[in-house]
């Protein structure tokens, strides 16, 4: 059974520093892998194809390759890889890529260690690449947890030769952040609350034409939490066999919430490309 001391977690989700973001993906990101039974972190876009939580995560990986151009690309960095789940994904699909993992977390980088990818451990604001040197970085479901996003998308800049592509996929909110429009969310959505505007602006005032966005929550929030309710019964049960029942308890009452906040128009989830200015 995980231990979890609730103080820690509430001190972890309102400091969200990047030694909170590594310990609160240390203690709860296991279950993400309980309920979906693999190894990425996201969480998926959803159609009648892609019905389960795997299939939905790799669709979302496909997805987000296919706005990325990942199939013209030669060297990509994956920023905030996680478990590298979808840097494996893009390695298989696209064998000629050459794949970097960058994450500060370095107990999830060795997890997901694999011989054909180059695994890193360094921050998003520290990318220890040359000058020009990449033609994709990614940030798949991570970027909200960087800190300050601007020097992310500097360094980036920095990084990518003249054709190169910056592409986010990235959970948002459409309107205000209050606690009476999140509710739980304001309290377990343990990273920064980042409007559409606010990136947007970001990227542009830092060195990037924003060429493309795709907004897919509700192929994403409404689907998982319909997923999670029906299937509620047997995922509580795995659940339990490692976390106390509060977690899970907790973890459902988020899903509620996010589906009817992305129902709302409260929340969204977009997927960005940049290109160089």
């Amino acid at each position: 059974m995980v231990t979890i001391n609730p103080l820690d977690v509430f001190l972890w989700t309102f400091r969200r520093n990047q030694k909170d973001v590594v310990n609160l993906y240390n203690t709860l990101s296991p279950v993400m892998q309980i309920a979906t039974g693999g190894n990425m972190l996201n969480f998926g876009y959803w159609d009648k194809n892609n019905c389960d939580p795997i299939s939905a995560q790799e669709n979302l990986c496909s997805y987000f390759a296919d706005l990325s151009q990942l199939s013209s690309a030669q060297k990509i960095i994956d920023v905030g890889s996680g478990l590298s789940g979808p840097a494996i994904y893009w390695k298989k699909k696209f064998k000629n890529i050459s794949v970097n993992c960058v994450n500060i977390n370095y107990s999830q980088l060795n997890l997901g260690k694999q011989s054909q990818i180059e695994s890193i451990n360094s921050s998003s604001i520290v990318l220890p690449f040359a000058n020009n040197s990449v033609d994709r970085v990614l940030a798949l479901e991570s970027a909200q947890h960087f800190k300050p996003l601007s020097e992310f998308i500097l360094e980036s800049k920095r990084v990518l030769n003249d054709s190169g592509l910056l592409a986010l996929a990235i959970p948002v909110t459409l309107h205000s952040s209050s606690i009476s429009d999140l509710g739980i969310l304001k309290f377990t959505w343990s990273s920064e609350h980042y409007s559409v505007e606010q990136i947007s602006k970001l990227v542009e005032n830092h060195g990037f034409v924003l060429s493309e966005e795709r907004f897919i929550g509700s192929s994403v929030y409404d689907p998982l939490a319909d997923y999670y309710t029906e299937h509620r019964e047997e995922l509580r049960k795995s659940i339990l066999k490692q976390y106390p029942s509060y977690v899970e308890s907790i973890l459902f009452k988020s899903i509620k919430k996010m589906k009817k906040a992305s129902e709302e128009k409260i929340i969204d989830y977009v997927l960005l490309k940049c290109h160089l200015r």
